[in-house]
């Protein structure tokens, strides 16, 4: 059963009326990205839920979907030594 909610279709965006749809079957599946560094990232979104979007087609007549997430999944599979932080530095990374 279909419930009606407001949600925010876009960051900042004004509230629009959707249907939570309930998910039937998930196969969760990893995104793995070989970047130009060297380093190989595998990433998985977390879907916490779907909504369908009321009176919202794209040119193509299919509805507009919005996907309600949580944080993401991520694993480091590979990186370059020379990426790696040095011997002896007791600092940590700051993300910029």
């Amino acid at each position: 059963m279909e419930r009606s909610v407001m949600i925010s279709a876009q960051p900042g965006g004004k509230p629009v009326q959707g249907f939570e749809v309930p998910i039937q079957e998930s196969i969760e599946r990893w995104t793995e990205l070989t970047l130009e560094d060297g380093a190989v990232i595998r990433i998985k979104p977390m879907v916490l839920g779907v909504v369908r979007l009321h009176n919202q087609w794209d040119p193509e007549g299919n509805p507009f979907y919005a996907i309600k997430g949580g944080q993401n999944v991520t694993t480091i599979v590979k990186v370059p030594d020379h990426l790696k932080k040095p011997t002896g530095t007791t600092t940590q990374g700051k993300a910029n």
